[in-house]
């Protein structure tokens, strides 16, 4: 007979959130281990850092610190394993995964957020990539994509990826709208970008930028700004961010050797005989993130649609629980927002589960009451808003659950 291992708590998922709630459920006594299907842990932080109220938050230093707790607690952290089906019997999950089964008496998805992929005419190429991509190689692998590139889309994550890029000393030509067409939609309008650049001014290189952009957002002006834009655009940390301009399509034979530029009208119109040819040797495609929740339907768990929160999410309470007995979300898995957000939910999540699991005591409300207040504290004050209305979506699924309930 096959032994099956026995833990208190599976987390699936080694990035912030897993890791954080892995360290906390550990610290009070549970028995958990960690998957990831990455040959080693720590998720998206691993090629993450920006600046963070004047400190540079680097994303590595945290995971490594993070994964030293687990270890010091004895979390099972199981990397290059994926798992592909999850059943609950018998008061217990079975995990079905690429290294046997694995039981529990509860189980967290933290498995995070993918990206939303934004073809465009050559998109195929070798050299072409996500911008999620470009930051794996540059700040993990340390290897460049290419001697030269562009970033097609704008949005938090292109914006955050673009100035990592050039501080690793990677070359961008300039950051350009998708070409407009059915997959690109509101992506392509320069007014939706100027908008989203307005949302971004706190993320803005100098004082007047960020001034000018909240001001601007709160009269009004974005459809203004769109049609005065520079055609040439305006530099970004030094990257020219260009929200008049279209990428066309991307050119090469075997692999990328150039894109095809042209200026857009304030209303998303190619003006014609503006097509030009800029000569780079890698494009960063910019879609989006949104969340990575196919595991969650496998269990059952009803999933409600928030675009704030990135798409479809799993239905949940504040404190990470879900309508499915035994079952936890915490993180992207629950709409995107940062890595300290997420690392937040994840430490709420381990508190939840060790006050279901009795382990607490005494302590069980303060700890939950200060697990939950800890979170819309970093969510108020994250630097990283992937979404304008988050903190209203939020509000919006919890009565949603209450609802159910």
């Amino acid at each position: 007979m096959i032994h099956m291992p026995q833990y208190d708590l599976l987390i699936v998922g080694a990035g912030p959130a897993g890791l954080s709630a892995a360290a906390k459920a550990a610290s009070h006594g549970l028995e958990v281990a960690v998957l990831d299907e990455f040959p080693v842990p720590g998720g998206r932080m691993l090629g993450q850092f920006h600046e963070e109220k004047g400190r540079w938050w680097i994303g590595k230093q945290a995971a490594e610190q993070l994964i030293a707790q687990c270890h010091a607690l004895g979390v099972d952290i199981r990397c290059g394993v994926s798992v592909h089906g999850m059943l609950r019997t018998d008061n217990r999950w079975v995990l079905r995964t690429s290294c046997g089964s694995l039981s529990a008496a509860r189980v967290l998805l933290a498995t995070g957020g993918a990206e939303i992929p934004q073809p465009t005419a050559g998109w195929t190429l070798p050299g072409v990539m996500s911008i999620g991509a470009a930051q794996v190689m540059t700040n993990v692998h340390y290897v460049k994509p290419g001697q030269r590139g562009l970033i097609i889309g704008v949005n938090v994550l292109a914006m955050a990826i673009a100035r990592e890029l050039t501080v690793s000393g990677v070359s961008i030509a300039g950051i350009v709208l998708p070409g407009p067409g059915p997959f690109s939609g509101k992506d392509a309008l320069p007014g939706t970008n100027v908008e989203r650049l307005m949302r971004l001014a706190h993320l803005a290189p100098s004082p007047l930028m960020r001034i000018g952009g909240r001001a601007a957002l709160s009269l009004g002006m974005a459809g203004w700004v769109s049609r005065f834009f520079p055609r040439r655009g305006m530099k970004v940390w030094g990257i020219p961010l260009k929200l008049r301009t279209a990428a066309v399509s991307v050119n090469g034979m075997n692999y990328v050797e150039s894109v095809t530029l042209a200026d857009m009208t304030s209303s998303g119109d190619i003006v014609p005989g503006t097509e030009r040819e800029e000569v780079v040797d890698f494009v960063a495609v910019a879609g989006g993130l949104y969340p990575l929740a196919e595991l969650a339907a496998v269990a059952g768990c009803p999933f409600v649609y928030m675009e704030e929160l990135g798409g479809h999410v799993p239905l949940h309470n504040e404190k990470m629980q879900t309508p499915v007995e035994g079952l936890y979300v915490a993180g992207n898995i629950t709409g995107i927002e940062s890595a300290l957000v997420a690392m937040a939910q994840g430490r709420l999540a381990g508190v939840t589960v060790c006050s279901d699991a009795g382990t607490l005591g005494d302590r069980r409300d303060s700890m939950l009451h200060n697990a939950v207040e800890h979170v819309r504290r970093v969510r108020a004050t994250a630097l990283i808003q992937f979404h304008p209305g988050i903190p209203n979506a939020r509000e919006q699924m919890y009565k949603k659950w209450e609802g159910e309930g």
